[in-house]
Order: structure tokens, then C-alpha cells, then sequence
């Protein structure tokens, strides 16, 4: 059995790692990497941390325009597929990597799977959604996460080949939570007291590309009071036109295990990023999502992630209150998704 497995962003190699561990015991896989995310902090230092094999294939497609990058991806990804004539194709999540190799796929006549199949945040104006809108309904092999992505594909009319497998990020998680814990030095450098921090961090292109936005997140962020850790991804560094108050401490993008213990560490966590709501989740931290809708429903139904937009105000006072008391029921699976989705390749 020959896998054919596309990544290109972080989030992505974060995915890939327990599955790609779960797919070479059994199977043959082909990684490839597209290159949409191509420097250090973003790309290589995930497959060194996490152990991913180094791809096989990296297409260095890089930045760039949603069609001209997909267009890109496409062409590199179709070349590489009648090469391998996998007999899967394997994409992850909801980016433009994920697009292109869906759509790749489907005009080959290739079975598709896609982990993280059914999420909906029901806002087609995020180029997220419609990207996993249209890799699920190519798909012939659908890897949800949560039960309510079951039924955001059943309600759309998709019930032929969709598994409840778990979510391969807590996967993920519950593998490296004990090494970020031992081995990352990333609080102690910087400085930091556990629990008298909030952990930020900001790069959709619907907040960092508004201008009205970005400024409007800058600003509850200093209106909270609280001191800010600030990962700075480098597209929301491109769009920043002013000087950051001094609560608010700008570092470079860190690794997975540096952002385990960071989170671990914070008080509360604000973000943009689907993935670090769940890891804020994961970890019983208050999570201010900066954004009108999420993916991620299911944590904000179970009351430890509030969404507020680029709401200035909505954001310093979640920041400052936001401190959910009620459990937190198991929503992402026993941490073996990726053997089932080894499995079900089969």
C-alpha cells in the first residue's frame, strides 16, 4: 500500500507526525511537502522536534496570492502523483496545500482521505472554509475528529465513507506534552512567572490584512492590563505599522514543544489559530478566540473558549475575566486516531 501525504503548513506537520509514525509501520509513504510554509521557525525545526521523516518530495512553492499558490501547488503535486500513482492521497486540515492536493486527487481519479474532515465554522468568506468544503466532497475517505463534524457532513448530505476517528492533534499532544515539560527552557529564558502571563497569538489573513482589525487586537491587548507574550508570525510582523505597547513582548515563532510550555505556562491564552484553541483546550487554559466564528465549536458550546472578534473592548475584558470553572468533557478521541486512519487506509 502506497500513501501519498501532503503537508505544507505548521499545523500540518504537528498532524502529520503521529499518523506518518502510525502509516510506516504498514505502508509505504510518500511525503510531500509543498513548501507553503518554508523558513526555519515554521518548517524544518517541526519535522526535528516531532520526528517526521524529512519529506520527500518539498515543491518551495513559498508565499503568495491564494490562486497563483494553489495554482503552484497544483502543478508540482500532479507531476509527483502520476510519478507515484499512490494508492491514497492524504491531506490534512484546511489550507491551500489541502486544496491543491484535494483537487489534484479528484482529477486524477485517486481516493482521497482527508484528516479533520466535517469542520465547519459556517463563514465562506475565510478561504479555510471553503478549502475544507471542497476537499470534503472530493473525498473518498472522510477522518473526522469530534462528532459534530459526523454530523456537519451528514446535514450536507456526506455519510459514505465517514469515520469518527479522534483528533490526531491530541494525538500529538498527549505523545510530546511530558518532553515540552522536560525539555523546553523557553519560560525560564524568557523570564517569565507561570500564571502571571497571556499568550497571543495572531496570523489569519482576515485579522493581520485588515488594518482596522490588527489595530483594534493591539489595542485590547493593551487595554487588558495583562502582560503579553507575543509569538510574532511573519506575515502579521509584515502588516505591523506601529510600535507595540511595553506590555506587550514581541518574540520570534517558537517550536511545538517551545509552544506546549508556553501555554502551559500562561494564565490565558488569545488566538486566531484553530490549533491553538485546542491545545489551550488540551490544557485546561482559558482561550479568547480573535475572531467572529470558529471551526472549533464544540469548545465554545463546552464553555472554555469565547469568541470576540477584533472587538477591543470584548477582548480586554475576556482577557481579564474569562476563567471558565466548569469540566471539561473528553470532545478529541483516546489519542490513537492516526492508528485508526493507518488502519482504515487499508
Amino acid at each position: 500500500m502506497k500513501i501519498l501525504s501532503i503537508v505544507g503548513a505548521r499545523p500540518q506537520f504537528i498532524k502529520a507526525a503521529p499518523v506518518s509514525r502510525a502509516i510506516r509501520r504498514t505502508h509505504e509513504e510518500v511525503l510531500v511537502h509543498t513548501g507553503q510554509h518554508y523558513d526555519d521557525n515554521m518548517s524544518s525545526v517541526f519535522f526535528r522536534e516531532l520526528s517526521i521523516p524529512q519529506p520527500d518530495i518539498n515543491l518551495g512553492v513559498g508565499s503568495g496570492p491564494h490562486g497563483a499558490q494553489t495554482g503552484n501547488m497544483m502543478v508540482g503535486l500532479e507531476k509527483v502523483a502520476m510519478d507515484v500513482m499512490p494508492d491514497w492521497v492524504l491531506v490534512y486540515g484546511d489550507t491551500n496545500s489541502t486544496l491543491a492536493g484535494a483537487l489534484v486527487a479528484a482529477k486524477l481519479h485517486l481516493r482521497l482521505a482527508h484528516v479533520e474532515a466535517g469542520l465547519r465554522s459556517f463563514d465562506r468568506r475565510m478561504p479555510e472554509e471553503v478549502n475544507r468544503v471542497v476537499a470534503d466532497h472530493v473525498s473518498d475517505l472522510l477522518l473526522c475528529p469530534t462528532q459534530v463534524a459526523v454530523e456537519n457532513l451528514a446535514r450536507e448530505g456526506i455519510d459514505h465513507g465517514v469515520h469518527l476517528v479522534g483528533d490526531v492533534m491530541y494525538d500529538a499532544f498527549i505523545f510530546n506534552v511530558h518532553a515540552a515539560s522536560q525539555e523546553s527552557r523557553m519560560v525560564e529564558k524568557l523570564g517569565l512567572e507561570p500564571g502571571r502571563f497571556a499568550l497571543v497569538t495572531v496570523h489569519r489573513a482576515a485579522n493581520v490584512d485588515d488594518g482596522e482589525r490588527l489595530h483594534a487586537i493591539i489595542a485590547g491587548l493593551e487595554q487588558s492590563a495583562l502582560d503579553v507574550v507575543l509569538p510574532l508570525h511573519p506575515r502579521t510582523r509584515s502588516r505591523l505599522h506601529q510600535a507595540l505597547p511595553k506590555r506587550i513582548r514581541v518574540i520570534e515563532p517558537v517550536g511545538y514543544l517551545d509552544m506546549l510550555a508556553l501555554e502551559e505556562a500562561a494564565a490565558v491564552i488569545a488566538t486566531d489559530s484553530g490549533g491553538v484553541q485546542k491545545e489551550a483546550y488540551f490544557l485546561g487554559k482559558p482561550c479568547i478566540t480573535l475572531r467572529d466564528s470558529t471551526e472549533w465549536t464544540e469548545t465554545v458550546d463546552a464553555g472554555w473558549n469565547v469568541l470576540v472578534g477584533a472587538d477591543s473592548q470584548r477582548i480586554a475584558e475576556a482577557m481579564r475575566n474569562f476563567r471558565p470553572k466548569s469540566a471539561r468533557p473528553n470532545l478529541f478521541g483516546d489519542a490513537h486516531a492516526a492508528e485508526k486512519i493507518a488502519a482504515l487506509l487499508i
